[in-house]
């Protein structure tokens, strides 16, 4: 349906030119409800708020119309459009996010298994050479994952990690508005 690194490619410019990091790119929903899944992020703060998802959701639909009506379309057949923040909860889809939330636990799911393992759990202890992530596990023992042998990976909720998440502002958030027609 659509040849995800391609779509990368294209996207991650127009997310640089704008300012934000972009965290990744999924098709998910399937055939019933297929949708062009785009995380990023503000470099600064990890986050993004619902402004910004606006502003990245107008123009990469800009631009896929444009590439469309020269018959390029990057998705093939109809979809949805899907800007959002990665969340408290986040994937780790970058050897950079590796780095970044060292100290956080994490569940890393391999392609393969390796030593009989398909998955590890603990706390990200970093990365190393040649793309190695580095974890210790739940058990008390050291992993060394290889950054290409994993199928997907994510950060575990824990107070730890919603301390190192707060929200840039909460001002508004203890109002309700009615709002009426």
């Amino acid at each position: 349906m659509a040849d995800i690194p391609a779509v990368t490619r294209l996207i991650e410019p127009e997310l640089k030119s704008l300012g934000y990091d972009l965290v990744r790119v999924a098709m998910i929903g399937g055939t019933s409800d297929p949708t062009l899944q785009v995380m990023a992020e503000k470099p600064d703060t990890r986050q993004l708020a619902l402004g910004d998802c606006e502003r990245i959701s107008r123009r990469l639909s800009k631009i896929f119309d444009a590439l469309e009506e020269e018959g390029r379309d990057p998705v093939e057949g109809s979809y949805r459009l899907e800007v959002s923040s990665p969340g408290i909860d986040r994937p780790l889809a970058r050897l950079k996010d590796f780095d970044d939330w060292s100290g956080h636990q994490a569940r890393i799911t391999l392609a393969e298994p390796i030593n009989g393992r398909k998955q590890v759990s603990g706390t990200i202890s970093g990365t190393g050479d040649g793309g190695v992530i580095h974890i210790l596990g739940k058990d008390g023992k050291d992993y060394d994952v290889p950054f290409a042998a994993i199928a997907s990976a994510k950060l575990l909720l824990t107070d730890e990690l919603i301390k190192a998440t707060n929200p840039l502002s909460t001002d508004g958030a203890d109002a309700i508005l009615t709002v009426e027609d």
